[in-house]
């Protein structure tokens, strides 16, 4: 009898030793009281009953781990066993998170230009072109990843604004909504570009510009990091006929005051990178069509396209390579309004080259490259304990990583190009910086840059991601 038992388990033994997968057979969902189980279960890559082979499971949870982290909804997610049958490779799996802190009821103070630095350097750290207000930002309404922003500004600019993204309406969980509505004035504008450098004209008692824009998109997420969005918006905008008859006849193409349009742009996003908000391997491919004027209003026409590829690559343990290509064509060759997306190429948002911060250069078409080798220099967690109340707070996680750039661009302008020197030629820079990540989503950039105008500083970048 006991020969016959001893014969059933070595058997037993031996045919779980031959089991090249494992069988998923629950998971479990701790620390998540706002986010529903159904979003995490969204984005991780693994379901109850799924059979993995053994040779991909621990790779297979550290995406998870990072994919949950790419939403910005927890400070932290651990994926771990919660029991493993030997016998038969049958495991249960347990998902530990923090959970962010999700409601921002707060004063606004922002700055009304380009970046910091044309804010520090050419507008002499002005209070008068400084916004204050406030804004209610939920970052997880009602626990399904969706986020509710309503908030209001003064000073410079006197704005009302509200936005709300869902991002899921179906049972699959693939499609979501975005909506956005908002209305601007101010008694000061940008009305033309002279030596890349922006020119305002203000009037102190009367708001010379007004605008309103009504948005909405629809998004299709069919994989975890491939993101389709379809965006249909209408935009109206009204100056002062000084603007658009006297200083800048071109502010909109039809020479009037007021401009109304339709638009309809198409985004294509595939991110298949570790970390999302400050990525150290892998890549990334986006795409935007663009057309403004529908039909409807004759006030502009323009159609655009760009497109844009990221490659990040691991060299060490604390060595990595950053690359990004973008470029951007108009299909519309006339010229465009000075506002129009497809009148923008550099200076604006992401596209700059690091040490051309202070320019703008207009244009039909741009191509720029931009190169970063990366070192890790420090990683630790701060845990302030007892002395922060908050707990997604209580520990902060934090890196320091030291970078050598290089940038290269070029755009192409055909019809102000007479009075602004860097457009038509090439353009480079390169220096050096200090990248400060805090948890996963904020990232802080001190560098110091050259451009081959022979001119150089310390510039300054924020993205908070809220």
């Amino acid at each position: 009898m006991y020969i016959i038992l001893l014969f059933s388990f070595f058997q037993t033994s031996v045919q779980a030793q031959q089991l090249d997968y494992a069988i998923i057979d629950s998971i479990h969902i701790v620390g998540n009281k706002k986010t529903k189980d159904r979003v995490i279960m969204r984005e991780i890559r693994f379901t109850p009953g799924q059979r993995v082979p053994l040779q991909q499971l621990a790779d297979l949870l550290r995406d998870s781990e990072l994919l949950l982290m790419n939403t910005g909804l927890f400070t932290h997610v651990k994926i771990s066993y919660r029991s493993w049958k030997a016998v038969d490779n049958h495991i249960q799996l347990q998902i530990d998170v923090t959970e962010n802190w999700y409601i921002y009821p707060a004063p606004l103070f922002e700055l009304a230009d380009r970046n910091f630095n044309v804010w520090w350097v050419d507008q002499n750290r002005s209070l008068d072109r400084v916004k204050i207000g406030m804004e209610f930002a939920h970052l997880n309404f009602t626990g399904n990843n969706d986020r509710l922003k309503v908030g209001f500004k003064y000073g410079y600019t006197r704005s009302y604004s509200m936005s709300y993204r869902l991002p899921y309406i179906n049972k699959q969980q693939t499609l979501g909504l975005f909506t956005y509505l908002s209305f601007a004035r101010n008694r000061e504008i940008n009305y033309l570009t002279e030596d890349n450098k922006q020119l305002f004209y203000g009037e102190e008692d009367t708001f010379i510009d007004q605008r309103f824009k009504a948005e909405m998109a629809l998004t299709f997420r069919p994989e975890l990091r491939v993101f389709h969005e379809f965006i249909f918006s209408f935009s109206q905008e009204r100056v002062s006929q000084t603007i658009s008859q006297e200083l800048n006849p071109f502010f909109f193409a039809n020479q009037k005051a007021l401009q109304r349009f339709f638009t309809f742009a198409y985004n294509f996003t595939s991110e298949q990178t570790d970390i999302k908000f400050y990525p150290l391997r892998g890549h990334k491919i986006e795409a935007r069509f663009e057309k403004d004027g529908l039909g409807f209003f004759s006030d502009r026409s323009g159609l655009f396209v760009t497109a844009g590829y990221s490659k990040f690559i691991p060299l060490s343990d604390r060595w990595n390579l950053a690359l990004r290509f973008k470029g951007k064509t108009s299909l519309i060759r006339e010229r465009q309004s000075y506002t129009a997306r497809a009148n923008r190429a550099l200076g604006f948002s992401s596209d700059f080259l690091r040490g051309f911060e202070l320019y703008i250069v207009d244009g039909l078409d741009m191509a720029y490259m931009k190169s970063s080798l990366r070192f890790r220099l420090f990683e630790n967690k701060i845990n302030f304990g007892k002395l922060m109340p908050i707990k997604a707070f209580k520990i902060v996680p934090i890196k320091l990583f030291f970078s050598i750039n290089g940038d290269t661009g070029y755009v192409n302008d055909p019809f102000v190009k007479d009075t602004n020197p860097l457009n038509n030629r090439m353009l480079y820079s390169g220096g050096i910086g200090l990248d400060i990540l805090v948890f996963y989503d904020k990232v802080f950039q001190i560098q110091y840059s050259f451009n081959d105008l022979s001119e150089s500083g310390l510039f300054l970048h924020f993205d908070l991601n809220f």
